[in-house]
This record gives structure tokens, sequence and C-alpha cells, in this order.
């Protein structure tokens, strides 16, 4: 960030100093401030948050909230895993600052709703699924973390995607591994057909649910008693490029999972052993996976004892020597330290 302010406000419309979000904050809620109230924090106006006012330059009005998201968001196409942390603390932003500003709004076309939309309970979120559900007509896209779905939030859902299957919309889901091992999911699978098409990774991006790449739902809170509804156009090209990078990495939920090529290391063992290399600890290796601490804990011993690592320290060395502390590889390419060639099994 260029300007005198620089080197006392190094930061970006993301995370704003204490002064610079009170100002803004201040705008929002009042729709202009006087210009000398924005003297002490240059920075509102080098990260164009606050602007003069056209019909009296001794004032500035803010950007509105949902603009400056759409700012954010730009430019983090390239970088999916990085962007992921950056979404969460842009939209933690954008609800703040709308909660304080209604009276701040973006126009949108006659007949559509607001670009981002809170919805707050449970009640509130399945009204507006239904909703998107009955408008839908050639396309969902769904990301579904966690690991193995219960059988509660499968049936809760079948009804609109019984619905969709009539009117011939296509259907691709996202999982993680783990999902493969749920009888339940293979039971919707089944009486789903050809209308949906699964594929799994070692782990996926929060929640997320695409109708005609023109509406999405993502969680607003960890409990998921509060949603988002997004109809920005380019909200929803970045999450439909999001969604479609993960879904070439991915492997169809029909095809097995690659070997390893080392006797008595799984393909979840591999990816455990990747994210140990990078130095997480089990619960955050045990959430993005979608399993739980124990059975996390249940692989890393199993790991241990086949790389023959007496300690954590150790287990780290041999996780390095034996090439699994990154993307998978072909299976020549691994080795267990100790060993002339692997086994392929």
């Amino acid at each position: 960030m260029a300007g005198h302010g620089a080197e006392e406000h190094p930061h970006g419309a993301d995370r704003l100093c204490e002064t610079g979000d009170r100002v803004y904050s201040r705008a929002v809620r009042r729709g202009r401030v006087p210009r000398g109230d924005a003297e002490p924090v240059p920075c509102l106006l080098e990260l164009a948050l606050l602007h003069p006012d056209p019909d009296d330059m001794d004032w500035l009005v803010p950007t509105a909230p949902q603009e400056v998201m759409t700012r954010l968001l730009r430019g983090m196409y390239d970088e999916v895993s990085a962007s992921q942390r950056r979404v969460g603390s842009a939209v933690a932003a954008v609800e703040w600052y709308a909660g304080l500003g209604r009276r701040v709004r973006t126009a949108s076309p006659a007949g559509e709703g607001p670009a981002i939309r809170v919805l707050d309970g449970l009640a509130r979120i399945q009204a507006a699924m239904d909703e998107a559900t009955q408008a839908c007509t050639s396309e969902v896209l769904t990301v579904q973390p966690g690991g193995i779905r219960r059988e509660a939030e499968l049936s809760e859902g079948l009804h609109r995607a019984m619905a969709l299957r009539g009117r011939g919309v296509r259907m691709r889901d996202l999982y993680t591994h783990v999902a493969r091992h749920g009888q339940g999911l293979l039971t919707y699978l089944e009486l789903m057909g050809d209308a949906v098409e699964a594929r799994t990774l070692d782990e996926v991006i929060d929640r997320l649910i695409l109708f005609d790449r023109t509406v999405a739902f993502i969680p607003a809170n960890t409990d998921r008693t509060m949603a988002l509804e997004l109809r920005h156009p380019a909200l929803i090209e970045y999450l439909v490029t999001v969604f479609e990078r993960l879904w070439r990495l991915a492997i169809p939920l029909t095809a097995p999972l690659p070997d390893t090529g080392i006797e008595g290391i799984s393909h979840r063992e591999q990816s455990i052993a990747a994210l140990l290399a990078e130095g997480h600890q089990d619960a955050v290796i045990a959430e993005r996976l979608g399993i739980s601490v124990r059975t996390c804990r249940a692989h890393i011993a199993r790991l241990s004892e086949t790389l023959g690592a007496a300690s954590r320290t150790q287990l780290g060395v041999r996780i390095a020597q034996a090439g699994l502390d990154g993307p998978p590889r072909s299976p020549a390419s691994l080795r267990v330290p100790g060993q002339e060639s692997p086994s392929v099994r």
C-alpha cells in the first residue's frame, strides 16, 4: 500500500486497524462522515473504503461492504488453498459491516434478491434451499465435507434431490475419501441413478451448494445454524472455479483409490503422513480428512510401526525418507527406509 499512511497502517481491507474500523463502521451506519474524521486513518482512502461525496467534498461516503467483498475476492482465483482463509476473513467482515449499515444497499436488478443474504436459523435455510431447488433447471454442484454422511443428513435432502432428478437436473457431488465407507451414501447414489456423479478427495473445502451457477449457499458459522445465500455473479464465478478445479483433482466414487506402492501403508495413511510433515496437529488432520481424532491417531501408530519410528520426531524423518512428505507420487518413487525396493500390493 503506497502513501504516507502505509507504515502506520500496514494492512488490507479485510483487517482494518482499530481506528480505521471505527471510522468505517461509523460511515456505514450514518451513510457518510466528515473528511476530518478520516485524517488519522489515510488507509481508508488508500483502500477506497471511503471516497468524497460528490455533493459535498467536505464529507466522505463509504463503499458498500458488498462491493468491498467483491474487490477482496478478485484476484484470488489461482490460489484455491490460500483463498479459503481469505474468503473466511472477508465473509466475516461483510457480515459485521452489513449488519451495521442497513442504509447502504447495492442496487439489484428488478425481480432479484440481494447479492448476499444472511439466513439465520435452520428453518430459514431450509426454506431458501427449497426455493432454489424449485427454481433449478439444469445443474447442481455440491461439496460435502465431514467424512461419512449421517443417515439423517441424507434423508433430509432426499426430497429435494428426487425433485431435481424428476426434472432432469444433473448433479455433481464432492466428498472426502472417508465418505466411501458410508452405506447411507451408497444407498442414496443408488436411488439417484445416473442423475448424480460423485467423486472424492483427501480433503475438501467447507460445505457448498450451487444451483444453476446463479445462487450458492455456504455456512456462516461453525455449527451451520446460519448460512449465506450468494447471488453476486463474481462470487458465483469464483465458487464455480473452485469447484471445477477440485473436481478435476478428485477420484470417481466408482474407481478405487490409488495404491501407495508401500506394503502396509494405505492411501489415507499417506495423506496423514503428508499433513504430519506440514506440522499439523492430530485434531487438525482429523478434521481435514473427515475422520475422528482417535482414528487419526490409530493410523499414525500404524505409520510409526510400518516405518520403524520410535517417536514423533523420528516418524517425521522416516516420512521424508520414504517420500511421503508431499503430494502422492508414483509407486516406483516411494520406498520404506531400510528396504531396497517397495513392495507393491
